[in-house]
């Protein structure tokens, strides 16, 4: 999963503004409503975020700064071509991402609560790659509703689950590296379809899975990076590691060898890494509602296509497991959902239901990680299929992270 995104907010003055666009020199985002305070919708300030081929590629905020608290980004891509990503980022730890933004494609949004501060917006590709945004005052005290308590209790589960899971992938990882240290290559690919489904259910908290010390943007330190980058997203100065790297030996060059067993000592190595640093994350409820939708994305972005798993093709074991992850992070928030929507919880679950049952019918006992393989064949026969339930599905979960972030 790649990342980038964006904000909002409250004007000091127009001229104020204005210099605050223009320090950042030709081509930089202007603002669409520089020194007006962002309109506010269902308890969320409301940021437009526009991309545009212009001069060179533009990444235009329709405020430069906003009033604490939560703030929902709506982000639309109109001919940027260069531009397919955004990171909202407070130093060097992302607080929000969106990828896959290609022009033309409907806008999409995430929503986030900020505390007063100097943030910024990485449009990585434009021309000038980086856009200030500021947020004045405090966010309010943290809700002592019963919604607010049964929102922050899932937000505690969630961690939970979150550790639990990547406790069990240093477990599969430990097994992986054993086979292709043995140079026992079927046991290794049978390990490497078992593997997979951890790092896939928790990979919506990749913001987080940053070494101390690394920027965000520095991929030597970016345990996403190290662990889960595919072939098609390398990074030159880093070279290639993790998983995907296993992949392509054990299912493109069916061998072992010394590399191989190099790059699982690496892999093994960062998952353990991962393992200590996942108990320190925090979220908030929104992070978990944005993450859930992140994992659908992903599903359209890397799996429908079959870019995910170029080599073994168990592109539906990873499917699965995002799909999983985003039902988890979901249950979490249901129980706080409930009281604030029920309609709309009741709509996700059975979207949930749908998905769930569609992917029973590709269960295979015998098939690698347990389902049939996402063979060219099956690709052409189901993708469009596949795509529409899970388009179903994030239409109404997108729509979670905005409720919940303002509820009080």
């Amino acid at each position: 999963m790649q990342r980038r995104n964006t904000l909002r907010p409250h004007a000091v003055s127009a001229g104020l503004a204005a210099l605050v666009l223009l320090a950042q020199g030709a081509g930089t985002a202007q603002a669409e409503a520089a020194g007006v305070a962002p309109a506010a919708a269902n308890g969320a300030a409301q940021v437009a975020i526009t991309l545009t081929g212009d001069n060179g590629g533009a990444c235009v905020l329709s405020h430069a700064e906003a009033k604490a608290g939560p703030v929902t980004f709506t982000i639309t891509n109109k001919t940027a071509t260069a531009i397919t990503e955004i990171e909202l980022m407070s130093d060097t730890r992302i607080l929000g991402e969106k990828e896959n933004l290609a022009p033309g494609l409907p806008p999409v949004s995430f929503t986030v609560t900020l505390g007063g501060g100097d943030y910024k917006v990485y449009c990585p590709g434009a021309k000038v790659e980086t856009v200030a945004f500021k947020v004045t005052g405090a966010v309010a005290a943290q809700p002592t509703s019963s919604v607010g308590v049964l929102l922050a209790d899932g937000t505690k589960g969630y961690a939970n689950y979150v550790d639990t899971t990547v406790d069990a992938m240093v477990t599969a990882i430990d097994r992986l590296k054993a086979a292709i240290d043995a140079g026992d290559l079927a046991t290794a690919q049978k390990t490497y379809a078992l593997a997979r489904p951890f790092y896939e259910r928790v990979e919506s908290d990749v913001e987080g899975f940053v070494l101390p010390g690394f920027d965000a943007t520095d991929n030597a330190g970016n345990l996403d990076y190290l662990i889960d980058m595919r072939e098609s997203n390398l990074d030159p100065a880093v070279g290639w590691h993790g998983l995907h790297a296993i992949e392509r030996d054990l299912f493109e060059a069916k061998a072992i060898t010394d590399n191989t067993r190099t790059l699982a000592a690496e892999l093994q190595k960062n998952v353990g890494l991962l393992d200590k640093l996942a108990p320190t994350l925090e979220y908030k409820p929104e992070d978990l509602a944005n993450g859930a939708a992140g994992l659908l994305e992903e599903v359209q972005s890397g799996k429908i296509s079959g870019e995910e798993e170029a080599f073994s093709h168990i592109d539906l074991v990873d499917f699965a497991a995002n799909v999983e992850g985003a039902q988890q992070a979901f249950a979490f928030l249901t129980p706080g959902m409930e009281k604030i929507d029920p309609a709309l919880t009741k709509q996700v679950q059975d979207q949930f239901d749908v998905v769930t049952e569609m992917l029973e019918s590709y269960r295979d006992p015998n098939g690698l990680g347990g389902y049939r393989l996402y063979s060219a064949e099956l690709k052409a026969a189901d993708a469009a299929k596949l795509s529409k339930a899970i388009q179903a599905l994030q239409e109404p979960l997108s729509r979670i992270a905005e409720k919940v972030a303002t509820a009080g």
